[in-house]
């Protein structure tokens, strides 16, 4: 040991400082606040040579997407800046061959001479009622059957032989109502 005495020193006390709360993280923005904030592309150069009045517009159709169900308001395209001229309408294509159905021989000349009995039935129930007193209900369904035998008879022109006779079988079932009072 050393011989000199030992002092002593007061230790001093150190201040400490209390510990601070920690910040909460800022909340997040609500949901319904509106946007006004809008972020636009930069401009972009347009190139001189595109402006140039020897070669004709291309027409654009503008799109405009559905309407979004958010408070923002909807982006809008750019208008153009000029009109494009009215394009050359193109000329109207051929009229294409109806499509048939395929019947034989045979079947669509049953078919006819069906058709045509069936027209002749209707002739003769309709000169039966002409010696009638009709209603006018009963003249509406005349008017309706002589309509369905003119079809018939259309639909027999253009070799439509199923639809002449479903006509015909169509204007003798209301002929043969009509005669049985029904």
């Amino acid at each position: 040991m050393n011989g000199k005495p030992k002092v002593a020193v007061p230790a001093t006390p150190v201040a400490t400082k209390p510990a601070a709360a920690p910040t909460p993280p800022p909340a997040p923005p609500a949901l319904s606040i509106p946007q006004t904030q809008v972020d636009l592309p930069r401009p972009q150069p347009v190139d001189p040579a595109a402006l140039s009045a020897d070669t004709p517009p291309v027409a654009v159709e503008v799109v405009e997407p559905p309407t979004p169900t958010r408070t923002a308001p909807a982006r809008r395209p750019p208008a153009t800046a000029a009109p494009a001229p009215p394009l050359a309408v193109p000329a109207p294509e051929p009229a294409a061959p109806q499509i048939q159905e395929i019947v034989p021989a045979a079947e669509a000349k049953r078919l006819q001479e069906q058709a045509q009995a069936r027209r002749r039935d209707v002739q003769q129930m309709l000169d039966q009622l002409g010696r009638r007193q009709l209603n006018n209900t009963q003249r509406g369904v005349i008017t309706n059957i002589n309509s369905l035998v003119a079809l018939s008879n259309d639909a027999e022109k253009r070799a439509e032989m199923k639809l002449a006779d479903a006509l015909a079988e169509r204007a003798q079932i209301l002929a043969r109502d009509l005669i049985n009072g029904k």
